[in-house]
């Protein structure tokens, strides 16, 4: 016997506007029968794709310090560097630029969403593919 992963929550202060922000980079979607709102205390969204969820829930304690979980993002479509600047315009947090670190083209690039959870953009699965140095890792 084994589980899945039904779902991947965030703790925060302001559930709607969290989703919302991840909502809007991510092409995420509201449940169809259960639309977020302002005000709501637990907001979850899904990948209309993947059905993937993201469940944001109130919590009164602030974030302290660094995440032990973080999601890797990926682009669907474009480059990593093209995604790295439409995450900036964003409002994310630039925390570490690691991009070159394993040789021309390698790495990846750390960001924190509004309320301070760190998360990176990794290469594009196409980009990916034509980059394979032997014993690199992304």
């Amino acid at each position: 016997m084994t589980s899945f992963v039904s779902h991947t929550t965030f703790d925060c202060s302001d559930a709607y506007e969290l989703s919302t922000w991840w909502k809007n980079l991510l092409g995420y979607v509201d449940l169809d029968d259960d639309p977020n709102r302002p005000g709501d205390e637990e907001c979850m969204i899904r990948d209309p794709d993947t059905d993937h969820r993201l469940l944001f829930i109130e919590v009164p304690e602030g974030k302290v310090v660094k995440n032990r979980v973080h999601l890797d993002l990926r682009p669907r479509d474009g480059t990593r560097d093209e995604e790295v600047e439409r995450i900036r315009r964003s409002g994310a947090r630039e925390l570490a630029d690691r991009r070159g670190q394993y040789g021309p083209g390698s790495g990846w690039v750390v960001f924190a969403d509004p309320e301070g959870n760190e998360f990176c953009v990794l290469m594009s699965t196409q980009e990916r593919a034509a980059w394979q140095p032997t014993g690199a890792t992304e």
